[in-house]
């Protein structure tokens, strides 16, 4: 699933393409794209028809377009979910799911294989700039707003899994499977620590190598294995080079040459090192 780095180089393009020029149309070729704006494709296309996006923000995994009159088109890629801007009268993308041709004769393209990810209109919550159905999703530690020593603080408070609180999305948001790894990798903690027994210090350490390890995916463009995370022009991010542990299975650990093991971790997969990465004796979770 697509973390905060490749949603953030998503938001970066669809900033630079679609802000200004407005929706002169809405096609909705699938209903499941559509299916969390409630009154349906034709109220969708309905507030989208005519409006222009003015801004393109995000926090964690979601982004939305802000629309001249006051609501917002919010958009979460899912496991595949792509944003495209093509020129009018490119073939279609074999899962184009919602089309919305623009005034300057391109169109931004909603592109989903799985069918996961979704779009819809939301309105203002209590703050004036963040859809209502995010307001519940935490800060992300790229945000200017983001406070590490209350993350911190939080973090120490709870008694569960440091893997799991990382993945907590109203503790901290943007960080998924895949960066959570890696960031545990670089911290050398186990993602089945119990996070009551982080130090403050190694609780800011861990903060550090999660802002680390995403700034610097967002640098080449965010990580892509299959190739169904793409940036707005269909191109690929160059991360999955750098990685230490994700995916690493039976290769050898770069700091220790011990062979990195793949466990079972809430119906996915965690990857660590097991000499650099000791796992602990007793496992509490919440």
């Amino acid at each position: 699933m697509p973390e905060l780095p490749e949603v953030e180089v998503v938001r970066r393009g669809l900033a630079s393409h679609a802000v200004g020029r407005a929706v002169s149309g809405v096609e909705v070729l699938h209903p499941r794209a559509v299916r969390r704006h409630v009154p349906g494709a034709a109220d969708f296309a309905a507030r989208l028809e005519g409006r222009t996006p003015t801004a393109v923000l995000r926090r964690g995994k979601y982004l939305w377009l802000a629309l001249d009159g006051g609501d917002m088109l919010l958009a979460h890629l899912g496991m595949s979910g792509q944003m495209l801007i093509q020129p009018q009268g490119k073939p279609d993308e074999k899962h184009l799911r919602v089309r919305l041709p623009l005034s300057d004769g391109n169109e931004l393209r909603f592109v989903d294989q799985r069918t996961f990810g979704h779009l819809m209109v939301d309105v203002p919550g209590v703050r004036a700039d963040v859809p209502a159905s995010v307001d519940h999703i935490a800060l992300d530690p790229l945000d200017d707003e983001f406070v590490a020593e209350t993350f911190v603080r939080a973090l120490r408070a709870k008694d569960t899994e440091v893997k799991r609180a990382l993945l907590d999305q109203s503790l901290i948001s943007g960080v998924g499977n895949i960066y959570a790894d890696e960031a545990l990798w670089r911290s050398r903690l186990h993602g089945r620590r119990n996070t009551r027994t982080l130090t403050r210090a190694r609780g800011e350490e861990l903060l550090g190598h999660v802002s680390d390890v995403m700034t610097e995916a967002l640098e080449v463009g965010g990580t892509t294995f299959d190739g169904l995370y793409v940036n707005v022009n269909g191109e690929s991010g160059y991360f999955a080079r750098g990685l230490n542990a994700y995916g690493r299975e039976d290769r050898p650990c770069r700091r220790c040459d011990v062979p990195i093991v793949r466990e079972a971790f809430m119906n996915r997969s965690s990857y660590s090192c097991p000499t650099c990465q000791k796992p602990p004796r007793r496992t509490r979770t919440a």
